[in-house]
């Protein structure tokens, strides 16, 4: 079967397109254009993993922001407040004057740790963002 190949145009920042072009050709990759195709998979077998998170769980979400954005400590503080039955705790520091980490530690039902990581992960000024579960029957006591 024939794949049809779609091309597209995607503006990146001269910084971030520097710094993939350096692991592309470290990983060996033949071409840019397969480098990010590989990428691309990546990101959609996470989300559908994410789509499988169901039930009790323990979690972490992780992230690492640009504070100096407009809005984006104030929009985080707010959306974690929507989602107070779910944090346990949650840990702020300043990696740089302007690049924060903050670790939120949860408890409850899957779906909604997953509604409250997608908000996250969406905004802008969030760089990096991670999220780790356990299924609450796999705590040993």
């Amino acid at each position: 079967m024939e794949r049809k190949l779609m091309r597209i145009g995607v503006s990146l920042p001269g910084e971030l397109l520097g710094k993939s072009d350096k692991a592309l050709l470290k990983r060996g990759y033949s071409s840019r254009s397969e480098g990010i195709r590989d990428a691309i998979r990546t990101y959609n077998q996470h989300y559908e993993w994410m789509q499988q998170i169901k039930g009790k769980r323990a979690a972490t979400i992780s992230i690492v922001y640009d504070c100096s954005i407009k809005g984006v400590s104030s929009t985080l503080a707010s959306i974690q407040h929507e989602y107070l039955d779910l944090i346990n705790s949650s840990v702020h520091f300043h990696i740089e004057p302007n690049l924060c980490f903050e670790v939120i530690i949860l408890q409850g039902e899957g779906e909604k740790i997953i509604e409250l990581t997608e908000k996250i992960i969406s905004l802008k000024g969030v760089k990096h963002s991670r999220l780790t579960t356990v299924p609450e029957e796999k705590i040993e006591r």
